[in-house]
């Protein structure tokens, strides 16, 4: 299935419940569904500020558009069903205004990937809740309308895991739980396998981190990982880099066996989090000293437009990429991040083109040829269902920046940069030490690197919580060594330029030093001794002036000192290799 839909939205999925009157009393004028929903968005102190006066006017034009375009097509089924005549009024207006809509659409596009709206979505979904809008629903002897309410909170889930607001999430679990099995014990319905595997799929998707940070009362800390305004290294005077920016990323994910809720892997969930800014309440900035001035306002900073693919077949991919690129605006970067089951090429070939290392499995959706399910194919042939790096060179044409978790990530190396433009590509290991415990399951050890790097490290030296005290201590000296990473990069005289072009990004910048903080760390542990072991990049980074940097060592056997985990990592590392 796919999640092209732009992000972050309220998700559309058929989870959506109806807001239809189960539960008002007939004397009393109902509220429509939109005008309720504008109304708790609106009174939300945290979305007012959010969200500027004519964004508000936009959406409130939309819902009066659409209610009214709703009205007028319930209202051609009451209409006598003989004659001609007395139709063709009714239809005329009703085709009158879904042509205003559409047309309203195509002309206000509602920027996304904001906060803001997902903040709208939570406004609405805890007015329901607060309001027990869902109250009598277990009273009535209709399965329909508990599934209604079962849709409700799987869809408030979603929401709230976007939002990270996992306290939310554990409540509503909780609630879920009550209401399927008060579900499954009245009624005999064939849907009871699907809501307790939805129960498990969303209890085994919050519990995938590795490592717990606990307050002194033992309760979990609920961290972020959106970027902060102190998250990214700064650029400092006299840094030469590139002004591109990130403007489009395709999240795709086809790991087997991954942990998922909602069409959603972890390892899918982690890069989205790791592409999203932490929200800005304007109002408070507003109110800092020294921001006074109109001049100082600070600017409402955009998200990049995201796809989320989950499992999509080659077409589905190679549709959503090449809209993606048509769309892509002047200086920007187009983001593919690929979290997938490797494809290794069959028999051997006597030349080492793009299509000759496999790639990335997409789903196959079982072809089937005069009724005959293909399970073979000869050898000779590439598997169709492969996304081979070859598939990617048409969009080479713009700056293109693709991160590859895989066991077969190494094929992605074997680019060709053939129109000049910033290319880079960041690679996963290709397996990982068997004394390290599988945690595939819970998502990828590289991705957990650029999403949340110091959990990945305490993950790696063999730690399963940390106080909140010394989480914070570390972090502090993370960001120090992500400073440090910044001026290798751009101090060293041999790095590829195409780097230092995508250096200007924020969202970029950070992942590349979390992806040299990763290299650096597997190169330097004591059970990380294989190549495949360590992530690579094309184009190749100079490593005496990055992974392999004597202070980049230095600092991270600091790291170590301060978790008291040093004993797992070498000390004189240059000279083991």
């Amino acid at each position: 299935m796919v999640r092209g839909a732009r992000q972050p939205q309220q998700p559309r999925s058929r989870l959506a419940p109806r807001l239809t009157g189960t539960v008002e009393k007939p004397p009393r004028k109902r509220k429509s569904r939109t005008e309720f929903a504008l109304q708790e968005i609106m009174s939300s102190g945290g979305a007012e500020d959010d969200i500027p006066q004519g964004e508000r006017k936009t959406v409130t034009d939309f819902c009066y558009l659409l209610d009214k375009s709703k009205q007028l097509f319930n209202g051609l089924r009451d209409l006598p069903q003989y004659g001609q005549k007395q139709w063709q009024s009714y239809f005329g207006r009703t085709f009158d205004v879904y042509t205003k809509l559409w047309k309203f659409q195509q002309q206000h596009r509602l920027r996304t990937s904001e906060t803001s709206y997902l903040n709208e979505a939570f406004s609405f979904y805890s007015a329901i809740r607060q309001r027990s809008y869902y109250s009598q629903v277990n009273k009535e002897d209709r399965p329909e309308l508990v599934v209604k309410k079962l849709r409700y909170y799987a869809r408030f889930i979603v929401v709230c895991l976007l939002l990270n607001k996992m306290d939310v999430v554990k409540d509503l679990v909780k609630e879920l739980s009550d209401e399927i099995e008060d579900y499954t014990h009245r009624f005999n319905t064939e849907d009871q396998v699907e809501w307790n595997l939805v129960l498990q799929e969303v209890a085994a998707f919050i519990e995938a981190d590795p490592v717990m940070v606990l307050n002194d009362d033992n309760t979990i800390v609920i961290t972020s990982n959106r970027l902060a305004e102190t998250g990214a290294p700064l650029l400092e005077q006299g840094m030469i880099v590139g002004q591109l920016s990130l403007a489009d990323a395709l999240i795709i994910g086809n790991c087997n066996n991954q942990v998922k809720f909602s069409e959603l892997t972890v390892d899918m969930f982690r890069m989205l989090q790791a592409l999203e800014r932490e929200p800005m309440n304007l109002a408070s900035q507003m109110n800092k000293p020294g921001m006074q001035d109109s001049a100082d306002k600070p600017t409402r900073r955009e998200n990049p437009h995201k796809y989320l693919l989950y499992k999509p077949t080659f077409s589905q991919l190679y549709t959503f990429l090449a809209a993606s690129f048509k769309e892509l605006p002047a200086n920007s970067v187009l983001l593919i991040y690929l979290s997938a089951t490797g494809v290794f090429p069959t028999g051997r070939s006597d030349s080492e083109g793009p299509y000759d290392f496999g790639g990335v499995l997409t789903n196959s959706n079982r072809d089937i040829i005069n009724g005959d399910a293909i399970h073979k194919r000869n050898q000779s042939h590439k598997e169709m269902h492969c996304l081979h790096p070859g598939d990617l060179y048409p969009f080479t044409r713009k700056p293109l920046f693709i991160i590859v978790d895989s066991s077969n990530s190494v094929a992605y190396k074997n680019f060709t940069n053939l129109f000049g433009q910033p290319l880079v590509c960041l690679l996963s290991p290709t397996a990982y030490p068997k004394a390290l415990q599988d945690q595939s399951q819970r998502g990828s050890l590289f991705t957990l690197f650029l999403n949340n790097p110091l959990m990945a490290f305490l993950f790696v030296s063999g730690l399963s919580s940390m106080r909140r005290g010394l989480w914070e201590k570390c972090q502090e000296y993370l960001r120090k060594i992500n400073r440090d990473i910044a001026q290798l990069l751009t101090h060293s005289r041999s790095i590829d330029q195409a780097f230092l072009q995508f250096f200007g990004d924020e969202f970029l910048r950070l992942l590349l030093t979390r992806f040299i903080f990763c290299s650096a760390t597997m190169r330097m542990h004591k059970i990380f001794r294989e190549t495949r072991n360590y992530p690579e990049s094309y184009p190749q980074l100079p490593r005496d002036e990055t992974v392999e940097n004597p202070h980049l060592q230095k600092h991270i056997l600091e790291l170590a000192s301060i978790l008291d985990v040093r004993n797992v990592f070498l000390e004189n590392t240059i000279d083991d290799y």
